[in-house]
């Protein structure tokens, strides 16, 4: 059966830069799909701000996002930048703008590399539980007001070489929107769509939307929305994907994995994070795995194992662990191990080696689809296979302090994970 197109091609948008020095990024266009989180630390907090934000930049955040709820913390983000650069590096910084927005975005844009704001609270007016229908003069009058708010910010992030992200957030829709087109995916895209269209009017088109939900069908169907909304429009700005309080352990996991893949599998999405209710660290191994099972980032050993059954001939789950901490280290290394003769070879066809038992307790190491020695003792097989990477000249040292992953995470563990980068 073909496959649909879909599922090949990447929706085409513009790049957008997100930092000036040498470690700015690129979301969208050709780029590889970016990784970011958010701190948890208070803003006012400088030093325990810029120790997480190190710490998740180094774990594989590569643009890294703090609150700021008022001037004072939004000032508080120039001694984090200097900080930064003085103890670490250029991190790319991303100043989260709520309530009342206007005056907090123009004073942040002089310290940060990009801005989000939320429609639906940019502008706040308290919710009246309104049911009438606006009138064309009452949604013309909104408007209006919007952009009187967003034209300061816009010159300020022109002046400072900032990008924006419109962040529409399906819980936090304005009222007027949520009366006209009901709590619906329409809504979103259509506080979106507005936002945008102010800015183009203003000539500032170094945007990223994201159109967030708790829930991942809306937050599909909202995204799939946009982005044939945005492609009759002739709009190509970057989206940004992520499911919102997606909540803690492997339900979580599996929640964000769900919205965000599939997006990603139909070509939707230029930059993703999972949120989780644990330590934002937690959130980085998510999304390289996700991207790594699609074939958008090798990050780490792709391992490729069968179930086992009652034609394994050794321990699986015991080898499996050993192979993985002997070359979980090998970034971009598709690795099998498979129980038995019967599947194996075929099974782990796209392998570059595999592992395989026989009778008798042996066991055979291949080379792609050649077996290449057998006979093999099982206490033997990790270093033979060691011995195979490293006469093809395909293996490196382990980083000092690399911990390859053994086991199953304890999703309520802390955790820290060191991530190596690959622009593949």
């Amino acid at each position: 059966m073909e496959l649909p197109e879909m599922l090949y091609s990447r929706r085409p948008t513009r790049e957008v830069r997100v930092g000036s020095s040498d470690t700015s990024v690129i979301i969208g266009g050709n780029h590889p799909i970016v990784v970011q989180s958010m701190i948890t630390e208070e803003t006012h907090n400088v030093e325990a701000a810029v120790e997480q934000i190190i710490g998740m930049h180094r774990a594989g955040s590569e643009i890294v996002r703090v609150t700021t709820p008022n001037l004072a913390e939004a000032r508080c983000l120039a001694d984090i930048k200097l900080l930064l650069k003085k103890r670490y590096m250029d991190v790319p910084l991303v100043a989260d703008v709520h309530h009342q927005g206007s005056d907090i975005a123009v004073e942040v844009a002089r310290y940060v590399d990009k801005i989000r704001i939320n429609p639906g609270l940019f502008v706040f007016r308290k919710r009246v539980q309104r049911s009438i229908d606006y009138s064309s003069v009452e949604v013309e009058e909104e408007l209006e007001a919007i952009e009187t708010e967003l034209v300061p910010v816009i010159k300020a992030c022109k002046d400072h070489g900032v990008a924006m992200r419109i962040g529409v957030n399906h819980g936090s829709l304005a009222e007027r929107l949520t009366v006209m087109y009901g709590d619906t995916p329409e809504g979103m895209v259509q506080s979106a769509i507005e936002y945008i269209r102010i800015c183009e009017k203003h000539d500032y088109r170094d945007i990223i939307i994201s159109l967030k939900a708790s829930r991942v069908s809306v937050m599909q169907q909202a995204n799939r929305l946009i982005a044939r909304r945005m492609a009759e429009l002739g709009m190509d700005y970057p989206l940004h994907l992520g499911v919102t309080e997606a909540g803690d352990g492997m339900y979580a996991r599996i929640k964000s994995t769900a919205g965000i893949a599939t997006l990603l599998s139909e070509g939707i999405g230029d930059t993703i994070r999972v949120s989780l209710s644990e330590d934002p660290i937690a959130e980085l191994p998510v999304c390289y795995d996700i991207l790594q099972a699609l074939g958008l980032r090798r990050t780490k050993t792709e391992f490729i194992a069968c179930p086992s059954c009652g034609r394994t001939k050794f321990d699986l789950p015991t080898v499996l662990a050993q192979v993985k901490a002997a070359t979980g280290h090998l970034a971009g290394l598709n690795v099998a191990v498979m129980g038995c003769i019967v599947n194996g070879p075929g099974e782990m066809a796209d392998a570059d080696y595999g592992y395989v038992g026989k009778a008798g307790g042996k066991i055979s190491l291949y080379r792609a689809r050649d077996e290449v020695k057998s006979g093999i003792t099982q206490q033997d097989g990790v270093a033979e296979l060691i011995a195979l990477i490293k006469a093809d000249g395909r293996w490196v040292d382990p980083p000092e302090g690399h911990v390859s992953e053994v086991a199953p995470l304890l999703f309520n563990d802390r955790i820290t994970v060191s991530i190596p980068l690959s622009t593949k």
